[in-house]
This record gives structure tokens, sequence and C-alpha cells, in this order.
């Protein structure tokens, strides 16, 4: 397993979080977290608006890469280890390593002309 292989994996995973194919990000979990899967759905920022590719690095016995997850609500950074699991790059640990919660839109005036500005005449 080399590091590309597991940023190719990863990207996946992005891109699956985006489209909201939630069964698809599944899939490149380990046999042990699918065990534990409601733990791990409720680490995801769903539903995603962006997911990247942060950082991949070579570990003692994995691959870490960090996954930046953004929401309508929130921004997350995942922290995701990688195993060879039958060939295949599996995750087999995830955490947060940052969550912050996003402002909250303020909403636009409905016949969009907003507050008139004060005139001193």
């Amino acid at each position: 397993m080399n590091e590309d292989d597991v940023r190719a994996s990863a990207q996946q995973v992005a891109d699956a979080l985006v489209a909201g194919d939630v069964d698809t990000a599944i899939g490149f979990l380990s046999e042990e977290l699918r065990r534990n899967l409601g733990e791990v759905v409720a680490l995801l920022p769903l539903p995603a608006t962006e997911a990247s590719i942060a950082s991949v690095e070579r570990g003692a016995s994995a691959v870490v890469v960090v996954v930046r997850v953004t929401s309508e609500t929130e921004d997350v950074e995942l922290e995701t280890r990688w195993k060879d699991r039958d060939g295949s790059p599996r995750i087999v640990e995830v955490s947060h390593r940052s969550r912050v919660e996003r402002p909250e839109a303020v909403p636009a005036d409905e016949d969009g002309a907003g507050d008139s500005p004060v005139s001193a005449e």
C-alpha cells in the first residue's frame, strides 16, 4: 500500500461525502469500524458542501490522512488512519483534529433592498 493509493482512496471518500453518497464512504472503513458505524458517522458534518485532502503522511504502522470537511454549519478536520486490509487501503481509525462552527448566514431582506442609508438633508 503506497501513499498515492491511500490519497486516491481518501479523495474518493471526500468526493462521496460531498455527493451525499455515505455508502461509498462507508465502503472504505475497516470491518472493525463498520461494527461501530454510528460513532463514525456522528463525526461527519453532513451534509457536506466541500471536502479536501489536507495532508498525507506515512506513520510507523499506518498512513495518516487529514481530511477537511465543510458543511453549512461547521468546518471539521478529520484525522484518518489507513492500513492495508486484504490488499486495499481501509480506514482503521477516525478522529476529530478540529471542529469550528460556521457563523450563521444573515438572511437578506425579502425585497433585496436592505436598509436605506440615512441622509442628513
